[in-house]
């Protein structure tokens, strides 16, 4: 079984900080991560490759350094690694990036399964692994937290999350999948896989080594653009309510008709 997982480069969520003055994230001093719900694609196709034999190739769109991402999903057991990475790319919103994903992925090949994190921890939209299979004419499903594949090309049924429950989908394959977690979780990487990840080379594409519409990349192909990121105000202060449970309640139903949050009769 042939399979891409798209991956992402994005900075530690735990020490972002926005810039009072420009309203922008402050990137400089950040340390950057591998998408934690990439890893967990990452781990179900590894699984897959495990079982079923073939191979995994890590496809990213970033600036160089998201070689780094790259190497620590060659040192996790991935077999190939390709960075699309190019000034052309930058500025993307989530539709000229899936775009430009697809357009690596045509360049990769034959495929049989593309699996992506659910969203990234940066933007949360969970828009580009749809758009991707849009782009590439394939069905996709979201949200899978299991996956039973069988050979040759049999149909993959996929386990989905959902708010009531879990549904089983049958589809055929190819077929993209956005993950939200798989198993017990992202094996970490043995010694003979970092040595390995750091001898491998990784393939590094720019605009000029993919078929693409350089009117649909980056900056200015992007419909959507992010005017500014702010922090909400923090708001905080409680009162306490003495006494026993009823009359604690009376206080509190009092104080909420004052407010107007309920009616005058509840």
């Amino acid at each position: 079984m042939k399979i891409v997982v798209c991956v992402k480069q994005v900075p530690d969520t735990t020490e972002v900080k926005i810039d009072p003055k420009t309203n922008t994230l402050m990137r400089q001093g950040v340390p950057s991560i591998v998408n934690p719900h990439d890893k967990h694609a990452l781990e179900m196709a590894l699984s897959l490759r495990d079982q079923l034999g073939g191979s995994v190739t890590v496809l990213s769109m970033g600036p160089m350094q998201s070689q780094e991402a790259l190497r620590e999903c060659l040192a996790m057991g991935a077999d190939h690694a390709v960075l699309l990475s190019d000034r052309a790319f930058g500025g993307a919103d989530t539709l000229a990036t899936s775009y430009t994903l697809a357009a690596g992925i045509r360049k990769i090949g034959e495929f049989d399964l593309i699996i992506c994190g659910k969203q990234a921890i940066d933007g949360d939209t969970a828009q580009v692994g749809p758009e991707m299979a849009e782009h590439l004419g394939i069905p996709h499903i979201t949200y899978a937290s299991q996956v039973e594949a069988g050979a040759d090309g049999a149909p993959v049924r996929v386990h989905r999350d959902g708010e009531e429950g879990t549904e089983i989908l049958e589809v055929k394959l190819p077929v993209l999948l956005t993950v939200t977690h798989y198993g017990d979780g992202p094996r970490l990487p043995v010694v003979k896989g970092i040595r390995r990840a750091f001898r491998a080379e990784v393939d590094v594409w720019s605009v000029n080594d993919v078929e693409v519409d350089r009117n649909v990349l980056g900056l200015k192909g992007s419909p959507t653009q992010v005017r500014r990121i702010f922090s909400p105000d923090k708001r905080c202060g409680c009162e306490m309510i003495p006494g026993d449970a009823c009359a604690a309640a009376s206080v509190v139903a009092t104080k909420l008709r004052e407010l107007r949050i309920i009616g005058v009769g509840s």
